[in-house]
């Protein structure tokens, strides 16, 4: 996709862009028009000369796979995604209004307005993780209203569907989310707990109260760590007027340990409206930070304490059998390519209820430039992920069983084993052509030796001029149990 500055008066796919009403660090925000759509939209576009990392295209990719999957008032309607081959997009409805940041901003809110701010923040939790969706990313800039009163959530870019694969976790492997609202637990890339939401919004539910985050703002995520092992100052300290319930309700909410807070954000809505019902404890009636003597001595058990966050935050069910393809993307090697897709193919057939990941490595020498497009004004990362679903589109997989990504590194073999074993794959596929330097060829040796799984390497049905001729009906080669 040829680089395109994206501007008023512009028409894409039938939606024309009327003004550009938001430019964020990683996408713009358009306010558009369709004759056929009957309510105001804006599309979400993303910033494909953005000068970052692949983080941006992945949270983008897992967004439209998210909002695909939801519906109710509690998130904007989905209208349309555009396809990462031509111009990537979300089209979805315009909620009028504020968002909650700009709703509290410079003040604290009423003891009553916050409180219907948490009912309706709760109730929109509740419904999104009944759709078996955790936002892991919850904070006032994005929280909508509408005029009913019903809160909407956005920004599903580091979400997570229950039911599908999760992106993110697999490609990254680092903690997630906004570190003045990040639960335990995400910062030890726990991204399965539905509480995690839930301590989110006792952080908000703070600054509500307080106009303070309970726990600043970290500037690194091993700062972020202290919430562990220290305790905010209590609300009413900073509030005097604020009921002992609100903050029992606030401080349940805050609690490190996943087991301690509301198991279901429609507990803490229950309570919320009926504060004369929230059963107090030594919480509703702290006036001060524990003492300096209780801190140390849960600083010194740290490491025990976040043990024992890992064992009881909820983990993901069984997840499927994965298969790894490495997939090469380099002009002339088709003949490969259908061969790793003809063994892909037979692989998922023999493993029923299996996951595809398809991989491609990013050679060095792409990795060195300083921005994210080539000589032709291409985005690289965007031409790479459309050219590998290009070539998964015949094997006429399911969403759900079939997952794309990119690997930047320099070691292309220790950065397609660290994929292998990160995920745990049970089954990793690849090409064999040395002569033509294809990545899998160079590194394939080490590849065989050290995967911590089944390895099948095939050859090209017809191999180009110098390689050798293929050993069976898919080309393979070897297979390491």
């Amino acid at each position: 996709m040829a680089k395109a500055l994206l501007h008023a008066g512009m028409t894409i796919d039938g939606f024309r862009l009327e003004e550009r009403i938001h430019r964020g660090g990683m996408a713009d925000i358009w306010r558009v028009t369709r004759d056929d759509v009957g309510f105001p939209i804006v599309m979400k576009a993303p910033l494909l000369d953005f000068e970052g990392d692949l983080s941006l295209l992945v949270g983008f990719e897992v967004e439209q796979m998210i909002m695909a999957e939801l519906a109710g008032e509690h998130v904007p309607r989905l209208v349309a995604n555009g396809d990462f081959a031509v111009q990537p997009y979300i089209v979805m409805e315009r909620i009028e209004g504020p968002t909650l940041r700009a709703r509290s901003r410079d003040r604290v809110l009423p003891v009553d307005e916050m409180i219907q701010v948490g009912i309706a923040v709760a109730q929109a939790l509740s419904d999104l993780h009944q759709q078996q969706v955790l936002h892991l990313d919850l904070k006032p800039g994005n929280i909508l209203f509408r005029p009913s009163g019903a809160a909407a959530l956005i920004d599903f870019g580091l979400s997570r569907h229950e039911r599908l694969p999760d992106l993110l976790d697999e490609q990254f492997h680092r903690p997630t989310g906004t570190p003045e609202y990040i639960a335990p637990e995400q910062l030890m890339q726990v991204r399965s707990d539905r509480r995690s939401d839930i301590y989110a919004l006792g952080a908000i539910l703070y600054e509500l109260a307080t106009g303070r985050l309970p726990f600043g703002v970290p500037s690194r995520m091993a700062k972020a760590r202290r919430r562990v092992w220290r305790d905010p100052v209590p609300p009413r300290a900073l509030r005097p007027d604020l009921p002992p319930a609100l903050q029992e309700c606030i401080l349940k909410c805050l609690e490190p340990l996943p087991d301690a807070r509301y198991r279901r954000a429609e507990d803490l809505a229950f309570d919320l409206r009926h504060p004369d019902l929230v059963e107090l404890t030594e919480r509703a009636h702290r006036l001060q930070q524990d003492d300096l003597r209780t801190v140390l001595g849960r600083r010194l058990r740290a490491r025990a304490i976040m043990r024992r966050i890992l064992a009881i935050a909820t983990r993901p069910p069984t997840r499927p059998p994965l298969i790894l393809v490495a997939v090469d993307l380099r002009p002339g090697l088709e003949p490969l390519r259908q061969a790793l897709r003809d063994a892909s193919a037979s692989v998922l057939a023999n493993m029923p209820g299996a996951r595809l990941a398809c991989v491609n490595v990013m050679p060095a020498s792409l990795i060195a430039i300083d921005e994210n497009v080539d000589a032709a004004g291409e985005n690289i990362h965007v031409r790479r992920l459309a050219e590998l679903r290009r070539w998964a589109r015949p094997l006429q997989l399911p969403k759900g069983k079939i997952s794309f990504h990119l690997l930047e590194t320099r070691a292309v073999a220790a950065g397609i084993l660290e994929f292998a074993r990160s995920n745990r794959a049970d089954h990793l596929v690849m090409g064999a052509h040395s002569a033509g330097g294809s990545f899998a060829g160079r590194a394939g040796g080490q590849i065989v030796a050290d995967a911590p799984c089944t390895v099948t390497v095939v050859r090209a049905a017809e191999a180009p001029a110098g390689v050798a001729a293929p050993a069976g009906p898919l080309g393979e080669m070897h297979s390491k149990p």
